[in-house]
């Protein structure tokens, strides 16, 4: 009896630390992207089909999977009500992935549980949590995979969840694919099932994005690649490496600055790496499969100069398993080892992830959904166009026709970017006359500023100093140190 209780220990963490980390949904803190999907799945609610504007079809997100899972939810919650129950969803999704993960490599209950909670509350773990990505579905199914795949050697899950993750990003090839070159090298055999997973995954993916929008990959991809492709000199990608080092392996990510405490943190991960896989034990194979994705998905989205930080959430948790294995499993003074760790990482992490929600969460909810607000309640005509970037909180608030700079909601752009890209913005204003311009910069004083003064005028100005304010003395302070948001001009057409 007490054996079967105490199987329930991790069970009871991954509910503790679901219920730990609610409190930071009080901070708002929600990414723009989030908004894209949620926006498309409401546009197939609107008109039954998978866009951004009206009956348009495109595959605006780059999630297939998500956007249903967010119909569904708008459908029994409600536009208005759905937000913090899929928040939710996503976490208790994250956290049983973590639960799968614990039983793959560690054997106590006790420390499975202190694993559950630890990765838990990791900030790219928060991240996933709560931000509204597609990461949390994505965690549970890759360790679903594993779990069920090829620890159970269920032939089921070798078939059904290469299917689901690949549908819920097209990226994935690069999991499912180190997954398959491990398990070839460590069990010197090929599984048949799990190759026709991989076939449907690719060709259920592939053929959706034909059959339904014409296209072979997913928009969102196509339109960043023209967007952001441009020559680098090897001093250039040493300054873009320098810039986005705290992406690459670490927790933080402090623009600028090279942040010496990933190298440590990279170093320690690599001894702990080492010091697990001495031996040929079963859950080796595991841990060789979740090292070596975290480090060739860094490297593939590094080599692409992808600036985007949620690319790189998932292999920063998986790179830092074996750190906690390594001293949860330390048979002498594992409790001062287990205490450094919480006292030197953890709680500072933590605090930092703590101050870094509050503080974006403030200039995202608070600031720049004000803008889409306004103008929600300014224009009541919903078939008019604002050309912006990007395209997240203001056209999901707005529910205005969207043009964005990028071209991930409209391919237009995109053509025009093709023809012109250095004076594809200005060509597409004057092509398309969208009634709103929201921008970064005083139009009046553009080269071109005689145009804008002709045909827009400045409706109002938002600015991040006036959102720096607080009753609450505490967040006030915050907000001050780490303040969040862009200035925005927005501009309304007269002619």
């Amino acid at each position: 009896m007490i054996k079967k209780e105490n199987q329930k220990i991790p069970m009871y963490a991954v509910l503790f630390t679901v219920v730990f980390k609610l409190i930071f949904l009080l901070t708002h803190y929600i990414q723009e992207d989030a908004f894209i999907t949620w926006r498309v799945a409401q546009n197939l609610l609107d008109y039954g089909v998978i866009g951004f504007n009206g009956n348009t079809k495109i595959s605006a997100s780059t999630t297939h999977l998500y956007v249903f899972v967010s119909y569904i939810f708008n459908l029994i919650f409600g536009k208005e009500n759905f937000i913090t129950p899929i928040l939710i969803f996503n976490s208790i999704l994250f956290t049983i992935g973590s639960l799968l993960l614990s039983h793959l490599v560690l054997k106590k209950v006790w420390h499975k549980a202190i694993f559950i909670f630890l990765v838990g509350i990791l900030p790219p773990a928060i991240k996933i949590s709560i931000l509204g990505m597609e990461y949390g579905i994505l965690f549970l199914l890759e360790m679903s995979l594993l779990y069920y795949g090829f620890n159970k050697n269920k032939k089921w899950a070798l078939i059904i969840f290469p299917i689901l993750i690949l549908f819920t990003r097209i990226d994935t090839v690069i999991f499912l694919g180190t997954v398959f070159l491990v398990d070839i090298i460590w069990n010197k055999k090929i599984r048949w099932n799990y190759i026709l997973g991989g076939i449907l995954g690719v060709s259920a993916a592939v053929a959706f994005n034909w059959f339904y929008f014409g296209e072979i990959v997913n928009n969102t991809i196509v339109a960043k690649k023209l967007a952001y492709d441009k020559p680098f000199t090897f001093a250039q990608n040493l300054d873009y490496f320098k810039l986005n080092f705290g992406n690459f392996w670490g927790m933080l990510k402090l623009p600028g600055d090279f942040n010496p405490l990933t190298i440590l943190l990279l170093i320690f991960e690599l001894l702990c790496f080492i010091y697990l896989i001495r031996q040929r034990e079963s859950r080796n194979r595991f841990l060789w499969m979740i090292f070596i994705f975290g480090w060739v998905k860094q490297l593939i989205f590094l080599s692409q100069k992808s600036l985007f930080d949620w690319y790189y959430w998932v292999p920063q948790i998986l790179l830092f398993v074996p750190v906690l294995i390594f001293i949860l499993e330390q048979k002498v003074k594992r409790n001062l080892w287990l205490s450094l760790l919480i006292v030197i990482y953890i709680i500072p992490m933590l605090a930092f992830q703590t101050i870094h929600s509050i503080a974006t969460g403030n200039g995202e909810w608070n600031y720049r959904r004000t803008i889409g607000v306004f103008l929600g309640q300014y224009e009541k005509d919903k078939n008019q166009w604002i050309l912006l970037e990007p395209a997240g909180y203001v056209p999901y608030f707005s529910g205005l026709k969207t043009i964005d700079e990028v071209g991930l909601v409209d391919k237009e752009v995109q053509e025009e970017i093709k023809k012109d890209k250095p004076n594809f913005w200005i060509n597409t204003v004057k092509k398309r006359k969208p009634k709103y311009l929201l921008s970064y910069d005083d139009l009046h004083q553009r080269k071109d500023a005689e145009y804008f003064k002709v045909h827009y005028r400045l409706l109002k100005e938002f600015r991040v100093k006036d959102h720096l304010k607080s009753d609450n003395k505490i967040l006030e302070k915050i907000y001050i140190l780490k303040p969040s948001g862009t200035d925005y001009n927005l501009y309304e057409r007269i002619d």
